[in-house]
């Protein structure tokens, strides 16, 4: 196959995006710029939702959302795009990219049930030439040893015969409105040296930043794993140094910034390691290296740092609360935000449900209050309710700022505190003269 038979596949490609969440959705709006593309998800209120032009992850960009929406109606060559929860809908299409989510389970194992549903139902409608990119996270291995399998034994064709597969691990940024998809270089692979280059001439079209081909799926699904188990060690490397330095009485942000004047310091800050990558994608490394016969010792360990983090801070209130003499059972705990991180309505594995129920146990009547987050999904999720303004008659003998939300760094803390309430700031984002402790 030549670069200009790939070209032409590429321009016959009829895309199906299955997942609407945070990845699969700005991916679809891109390609539906230029190709015929089906956003599918089996949460219709989801497709009813992204139907009317509107999106409560506020990932995408509502303006091209709807032009991509409008394309289809208008252009005779059924260049666009448009949503469905029927999965008959994906007959039509040749080119299907998995964007659903890669969890652990209670025992940080990997769940991959949601990666092999979509892979159940994407064999029962796979045709001879079909192309199935995968962009959900998993260890090395899991895309050709998982997922493949379960297509060949679905549709009953035979994978790099009748089929092919790829791998272009997702890179989307929650809340970031700067690096946004088309911004970020995207790797890209596939399961023959001419479906690598039909998958990287795919991403090419739409991605400005320009591709990376690795040299197998097993290469790309690493690449992604380490980017995130990378940074999960450096911020456990400065969350274990501020368990050290609350011991010695100096502030690790002060530490930071003097170390930060050396060129070649990295300055990560320390804090609360949640969300859908960071804090889980470790745990898919993990596992497959002890699969393997090898128990890893330092990415579990800065896991098992990072998973701490959480209670240290809950325990550091109450020790703060103790010295300005609280009587601790009974007292008022307020904790502002409960996403995974600042400006951003995304609550997936937030780590601040940690200090919650640390409190909690400590019998402190603990409060939150994020006006990002969806009350609705906090409930069903955590089992949560919420507070999404704050109550000015309501005072609480400790507040927690636990995301750096906008709408936090302005805030009179004086209105709703008592005179001696702790003021905790697990981002150091806040004025260091009106708190008592920060991380």
């Amino acid at each position: 196959m030549n670069n200009n038979d790939n070209n032409a596949i590429v321009e016959n490609a009829k895309i199906a995006i299955i997942g609407l969440g945070y990845v699969g959705l700005p991916l679809a709006i891109e390609f539906g710029k230029k190709y015929d593309v089906l956003g599918f998800d089996i949460n219709e209120e989801r497709v009813t939702e992204l139907g009317r032009g509107e999106d409560r992850t506020q990932e995408a960009n509502l303006e091209e959302m709807r032009a991509a929406m409008a394309l289809r109606l208008n252009d005779k060559s059924n260049i666009g795009l448009h949503f469905s929860a029927n999965k008959d809908d994906l007959n039509h299409y040749n080119t299907f990219i998995v964007t659903v989510p890669t969890p652990i389970d209670q025992f940080k194992a990997p769940d991959l049930r949601p990666l092999i549903k979509a892979s159940e139902m994407l064999g029962s409608v796979l045709k001879a030439g079909d192309l199935v990119i995968y962009e959900s996270t998993v260890y090395p291995g899991c895309t050709e040893e998982d997922c493949v399998p379960v297509l060949e034994k679905v549709s009953g064709l035979k994978f790099n015969k009748d089929f092919f597969a790829g791998y272009s691990p997702e890179r989307i940024n929650p809340g970031d409105k700067i690096n946004t998809l088309t911004k970020i270089k995207k790797v890209t692979s596939g399961s023959t040296p001419e479906i690598a280059s039909r998958v990287d001439g795919l991403y090419q079209s739409i991605i400005t930043a320009g591709t990376h081909k690795t040299t197998s799926i097993k290469v790309a699904e690493a690449s992604k794993a380490i980017e995130n188990a990378q940074r999960d060690i450096n911020i456990s490397f400065v969350n274990e140094l501020a368990l050290i330095f609350d011991r010695l009485g100096i502030d690790t942000n002060d530490v930071i910034e003097a170390a930060g004047t050396k060129w070649n310091f990295l300055k990560y800050k320390p804090g609360l390691v949640g969300g859908h990558c960071i804090g889980v994608d470790p745990y898919y490394l993990a596992h497959k290296a002890e699969a393997l016969g090898y128990h890893p010792q330092v990415i579990l360990s800065g896991r098992r740092v990072n998973d701490n983090m959480g209670q240290f801070v809950a325990n550091k209130v109450i020790k703060l609360m103790i010295e300005k003499d609280h009587k601790i059972k009974g007292s008022r705990a307020l904790i502002m935000g409960f996403t995974f991180k600042e400006n951003c309505p995304d609550v997936r594995n937030t780590r601040v449900i940690d200090i919650y129920h640390e409190l909690s146990q400590f019998g402190l009547t603990v409060d939150i209050f994020d006006p990002w987050a969806d009350s609705n999904e906090v409930k069903h999720e955590y089992g949560l309710d919420i507070l999404n303004t704050i109550e000015r008659t309501t005072v609480y003998d400790a507040i927690i700022v636990a995301v750096a939300h906008n709408e936090f760094l302005s805030i009179n803390y004086q209105e709703f505190k008592r005179n001696n309430a702790v003021i905790f700031d697990t981002k150091a984002c806040l004025d260091r003269n009106l708190v008592d402790g920060r991380l």
